[in-house]
């Protein structure tokens, strides 16, 4: 019954599901896992690099953390070409308003401009929805530092913490039970990331080649810092998580 119904967006079942949709949905859980945690001082983003082959040239930029505006950034799980365009729309809303207005777009207006963008992909014939998810991070004077989630049918939601692409479900269940009601520091959100990542990436060890750790935080005039953190910087939070978990094991 459901093959009658699967090769359009625009036509539902008698279920009532877009089968289109849900398979977008799916192949995000196939893409490399991204992690973002809500700390008190700042947003922590962490994503799973996969090597597919050791003869490709090492990119000049980040293929998981991209830059939206001064204030926020986004991390991507699923098809980079598809996140492309949506980079791309997102990154001249926020110009234009801030062009018009001559002030920072809240974080919230920008998410949900892009994702009715990703929406209207699953209301017209001729069209397949974006294969791709997005972990936004930005900050605004009206609610602080923010942390959403969107997925290809359109739909986005504020998180504390959240994990998308491959296994999620064993990632959000660590952080059910790492993520305490009191938000970590910036330095604790990172060292919890890791941890995360070490989970859900399929026993495979941590190292910094395998992973990319991106922090948000504020300087000392108000101004957004984004940050890519170094090979060493990677090396030094990585080794902080292996020793509490050897100290941990001893204990």
């Amino acid at each position: 019954m459901a093959r009658r119904y699967d090769s359009s967006t625009t036509t539902f079942s008698p279920e009532g599901r877009l089968h289109q949709v849900e398979y977008a949905i799916e192949a995000i859980n196939n893409a490399g896992t991204c992690v973002g945690i809500l700390a008190k001082d700042g947003i922590v983003m962490a994503s799973e690099r996969r090597i597919t082959s050791g003869l490709l040239a090492p990119a000049k930029t980040s293929e998981k953390t991209y830059k939206l505006c001064d204030h926020a950034a986004c991390n991507v799980a699923g098809l980079t070409a598809d996140a492309n365009i949506l980079i791309d729309q997102a990154r001249i809303y926020a110009a234009r308003n801030h062009y018009v207005y001559q002030d920072p777009i809240p974080v919230e207006q920008l998410v949900e401009h892009v994702c009715n963008y990703k929406q209207a992909y699953t209301q017209y014939g001729g069209l397949r929805p974006f294969g791709v998810a997005f972990l936004f991070a930005g900050y605004d004077i009206h609610h602080g530092f923010q942390l959403y989630q969107s997925d290809p049918s359109g739909n986005y939601s504020g998180w504390k913490a959240t994990v998308i692409g491959s296994n999620n479900q064993a990632g959000k269940s660590l952080l059910k039970t790492e993520y305490k009601e009191e938000a970590p520091s910036v330095q604790e959100a990172l060292m919890l990331a890791v941890k995360v990542l070490n989970k859900t990436m399929d026993g495979t060890a941590a190292s910094v080649e395998k992973m990319e750790l991106f922090r948000m935080t504020l300087d000392e005039d108000g101004n957004c810092q984004h940050h890519i953190l170094t090979a060493e910087e990677a090396k030094d939070v990585i080794d902080s998580v292996a020793a509490e978990a050897s100290s941990s094991g001893d204990s």
